[in-house]
């Protein structure tokens, strides 16, 4: 028997209003040059590839809330990070250290937070939750 899940589609997708784009290192560190007057090791230009780009939100961890805490509700593990990135379930699969850049918004009165346009966040944890219409992702922020 299939679910209907048009509906849930269509209330997750009123979220999902940044134009966000993942980006990957593929080959890392591997390909990295070393200066020799600082010492760091540089990548070269250019070293990202684009994997995906699409409709997505990124948000704060506990946003969107759908019910009122508990007033004695206990959290079991402490999030590492302070954002989340929600992405559709058919989102290219992303892995730990991709960057996810947030390209624009297309959100009716503009973005959410002004602020957060061209910032860039690092996906620290692939998989948090995937669910009948989207993925769930932590990420922190780069810059």
């Amino acid at each position: 028997m299939a679910f209907d899940v048009d509906g849930a589609r269509r209330v997750v997708g009123r979220i999902l209003d940044d134009k966000l784009e993942v980006w990957r290192d593929s080959a890392g560190r591997m390909d990295d040059v070393l200066d020799e007057e600082s010492g760091r090791l540089v990548p070269p230009r250019p070293d990202e590839v684009l994997v995906w780009d699409g409709l997505g939100a990124v948000i704060p961890l506990g946003r969107p809330a759908l019910t009122q805490p508990l007033g004695a509700a206990l959290t079991l593990e402490t999030p590492t990070t302070d954002y989340q990135a929600v992405l559709p379930v058919d989102a290219s699969e992303l892995r730990a250290d991709d960057v996810v850049r947030i390209a624009g918004s297309v959100r009716p009165g503009g973005p959410r937070d002004p602020q957060i346009v061209g910032r860039r966040f690092r996906v620290s944890d692939e998989v948090v939750g995937t669910y009948t219409v989207v993925r769930i992702v932590r990420v922190q922020v780069i810059g």
